[in-house]
């Protein structure tokens, strides 16, 4: 997928010219019909993190602040959690992502140690995207190079707990990014890390977007 809109000739149809692309628009749909309302847990953020006063918005400040000790709270790693915890069902939710040069983003198990530094895979229970260094990877066990044609403003995640799937999807162009297939236990949580603000070119908070919702209701239990 490159979100270049397609020639068509004489005679074809929107279905036997686009099947590729038109599946991926279905998915996005039927997936955006489980969204959930995701906010930031300000008990798990870093110190180094900066919040919104709405939970939405997540940057790295320039210092550390006094913040409170606590056991769920992320040290040294500069990342939160989404306050909503999943033990079924589906759930998706979309994060903007901007111009911004670095970022990791999915979902890992509310058990992950918040006191070393994070690895990400999901032998640690975290199932992530990352964008460095202008590269997208996923975060296997020997990281997976993703080809991206189009640079995601905004990126889309769907975890279905039962079928043991999360997925990832670039909602700027419409396409599949990646996904993780594995067997889920316990809770899990959306995980978000913004990366360092490297001399301010990253700086951007990562936000979590409202989600157009059609017509239909929630999927998830």
């Amino acid at each position: 997928m490159t979100g270049k809109v397609p020639s068509f000739s004489p005679g074809s149809t929107v279905s036997s010219a686009l099947p590729g692309y038109v599946a991926l628009c279905l998915a996005l749909q039927v997936h955006r019909l489980a969204s959930v309302d995701v906010t930031l847990d300000p008990d798990t953020a870093n110190r180094y993190l900066v919040l919104s006063e709405d939970r939405k918005r997540v940057r790295r400040g320039d210092r550390c602040q006094d913040l409170p000790d606590k056991p769920e709270r992320f040290d040294p790693c500069a990342c939160v959690l989404g306050a909503e915890g999943f033990t079924g069902g589906r759930r998706y939710w979309e994060v903007g992502v901007g111009d911004k040069t670095r970022w990791t983003l999915g979902v890992c198990r509310e058990s992950v140690s918040r006191e070393e530094w994070v690895t990400h895979t999901p032998e640690d229970g975290y199932w992530a995207v990352r964008l460095r260094d202008g590269g997208y990877v996923a975060l296997t066990s020997l990281w997976t190079p993703l080809p991206v044609s189009v640079r995601p403003g905004r990126v889309g995640i769907f975890l279905d707990y039962g079928a043991g799937e999360v997925s990832f999807y670039n909602v700027t162009d419409g396409s599949h990014l990646f996904t993780f297939t594995d067997t889920f236990s316990g809770t899990l949580r959306p995980y978000f890390y913004p990366g360092l603000n490297a001399g301010g070119t990253n700086a951007a908070p990562l936000i979590i977007c409202p989600v157009p919702a059609p017509a239909g209701g929630n999927l998830g239990p």
